[in-house]
């Protein structure tokens, strides 16, 4: 079992936000559900080059940001919460992906409890979750979007207490959906996304959308660490056009 844990007092005089903020985090692996133990093992041990060849410039540049990895037991076993990005947005218009976003001065120190912070408020905000009902068991290895120039932390999650969620700002959010895991490792779901610059990854056609970029590489690691993954067709090309 791992367990970390971080406390900080709110000045009595704290309105009930920053309190909030400011209050304990705690990242333990205690009372998980047995099949996200290969998650957690995983999470210890895995390098950053085993996640992603994009890692975070050595010179410490880069907008540090956080997403959440919020797994969840829905009606057909473990499931994922994933959240499609408005068609308007300048950045990654329409794409799915995990909530989370930049760091917020508020939310600490970016080498410590920051990101955990930054996950569970950006979640919250943009998915309507309640982060009182979510675990944190572990924290993967920062990886680099460099389209964006975001040094990402992804922050795993075990949703112990499920709250109801949905598109808070259609501003900035389309839809919020879960995927069941089961989904995500069949291999007629599994493909390979081939964007016109000629990069290319990992994709998945899930829930009438189709994942890919950033936050499908990292579904494909966490798969295959974990011991989740099936063997799929990777000669399955699905093209993008310029605007992905």
């Amino acid at each position: 079992m791992t367990h970390t844990h971080t406390d900080t007092h709110a000045d009595a005089d704290t309105d009930a936000d920053t309190a909030v903020t400011r209050a304990a985090i705690d990242v333990t692996t205690a009372g998980l559900p047995a099949w996200l133990d290969p998650v957690a093992q995983a999470a210890r041990s895995v390098r950053p080059q085993q996640l992603s060849r994009f890692l975070p410039p050595e010179s410490g540049a880069g907008r540090q940001s956080a997403v959440l990895i919020l797994f969840g037991d829905g009606p057909r076993g473990p499931e994922l919460l994933l959240m499609e990005r408005s068609g308007t947005l300048r950045s990654h218009p329409g794409q799915p992906s995990f909530p989370g976003g930049s760091l917020d001065p508020e939310d600490g120190d970016q080498a410590t409890t920051g990101p955990l912070r930054a996950a569970l408020r950006e979640a919250e905000e943009e998915t309507g979750l309640d982060p009182r009902g979510v675990q944190l068991f572990g924290v993967l290895p920062r990886l680099y979007i460099p389209v964006s120039s975001f040094v990402v932390t992804p922050v795993l999650g075990w949703w112990r207490a499920p709250s109801p969620v949905g598109v808070v700002d259609p501003a900035e959010t389309a839809r919020v959906f879960t995927v069941p895991v089961a989904d995500l490792t069949d291999p007629a779901n599994r493909a390979t996304a081939v964007h016109p610059s000629g990069h290319s990854g990992p994709a998945f056609l899930v829930e009438s959308a189709l994942v890919w970029g950033f936050t499908a590489g990292v579904i494909d690691r966490i798969l295959h660490y974990a011991g989740w993954e099936r063997p799929w067709d990777r000669a399955r090309q699905v093209p993008l056009d310029w605007r992905a």
